[in-house]
């Protein structure tokens, strides 16, 4: 084992970017306790909330997003960049930074100009497909390019999985069921379905599962559904007798998985590492703008038997009585969906990014001694 002793992480902005990289936070001071890990942010960034919420240090510095077509702030460019690697190689020499692990967003392009200014080992992360612009300016100033599965692409990278949180990886979703149905005031024998649509919601899901409210209680189907922190449900499911149990947010997503029966999810990279590596079978309705990425996200899971993919513009209270509702009424046939994405899902995504690091520090280490 290579020894670490300050490690800093660079990536912002959205969950997907944040969770890989605490992720390996935890993995590395679990084998190296007295290592100094510092996170590398932005002030606007999920980030700023997130990092210092969970007990990591965070080192705020400025960045900005690129430009996609020529205008005013293309020519302010320049000086930006410059403002931004200075910034972090300030963070680099005061901490001591022995290596760089970059995981993508407006932060993490500085931070990969930083390290090679400093000649520091560098090691990116991706998760999605098509990468983002500040991955693929890493990938080219480093060999050490993980991939968060087969089906992402990025010049050098070698599939090491995503990173996951300690208590999604390790979780046991049989063993924890009861405790974790007990926790939400859910019956332990009726069949949940569990709906969330990322930290912010997704309003179309909202809207089909609250429609099919009826029609699901009268099936004896119970929902548990995070609404989103900024989200509100326009028509609140009536008593029927089945659980219906809505929340802003759940911090606790591994209770969720583990009194589940069937996710109703969107396809964002986190989400269907997690979902896919607890054995979770869940229906995918990806984003329907972008780049189309959460649709690739979800395809491999899907197409290896491990859930259903709908498009987004087909996604109603009709579509949910017609499909889920059975799919939930044959406990064969999700148990069989849930062994499918255990099968293609992996839980070690945080080991295999840290021997990658290590193999960075190593290979950096023989060229300063050569």
């Amino acid at each position: 084992m290579t020894p670490l002793r300050s490690v800093v992480l660079a990536g912002g902005g959205t969950g997907g970017h944040i969770e890989p990289a605490l992720a390996l936070a935890e993995c590395v001071r679990r084998y190296h306790p007295d290592a100094r890990i510092t996170c590398l942010g932005t002030p606007k960034g999920l980030e700023a909330e997130i990092i210092p919420a969970r007990g990591w240090d965070l080192e705020l510095v400025p960045a900005y997003p690129l430009p996609r077509r020529p205008n005013a702030d293309l020519a302010r460019t320049p000086g930006r960049v410059r403002r931004s690697v200075a910034a972090v190689t300030e963070v680099l020499e005061r901490v001591g930074a022995e290596v760089v692990v970059g995981f993508g967003g407006y932060v993490a392009l500085p931070a990969y100009l930083a390290a090679r200014r400093a000649k520091l080992p560098l090691v990116v992360h991706e998760v999605n497909d098509p990468a983002g612009i500040a991955n693929k300016v890493g990938a080219r100033l480093t060999p050490f390019v993980g991939l968060g599965g087969e089906h992402v692409t990025l010049r050098n990278g070698t599939v090491v999985g995503v990173p996951l949180r300690s208590t999604i990886a390790s979780l046991d979703r049989s063993a924890t069921r009861a405790a974790a149905r007990e926790h939400f005031g859910l019956d332990p024998d009726k069949p949940v379905l569990f709906v969330s649509g990322g930290s912010q919601g997704a309003r179309s899901l909202n809207l089909a599962v609250t429609a099919a409210a009826p029609a699901l209680a009268a099936a004896n189907i119970q929902v548990l559904h995070v609404i989103g922190a900024r989200n509100t449900l326009d028509i609140m499911p009536e008593a029927t007798g089945t659980k219906y149990v809505t929340m802003p947010f759940l911090d606790r997503m591994d209770l969720g998985y583990a009194a589940a029966d069937l996710m109703l999810c969107r396809g964002g990279a986190m989400t269907c590492a997690e979902v896919a590596a607890v054995g979770l079978p869940a229906v995918y309705v990806p984003l329907p703008w972008g780049n189309g990425e959460q649709r690739r996200n979800a395809l491999p899971v899907t197409r290896a038997g491990g859930g259903l993919l709908v498009e987004d513009a087909e996604l109603s209270a009709s579509w949910l009585e017609e499909n889920v509702i059975p799919l939930l009424g044959e406990p064969d046939r999700t148990s069989a969906m849930g062994r499918a994405a255990a099968g293609y899902g992996r839980r070690d995504g945080d080991e295999a990014l840290l021997a990658l690091v290590y193999q960075a520090v190593r290979e950096n280490q023989r060229e300063v001694s050569a």
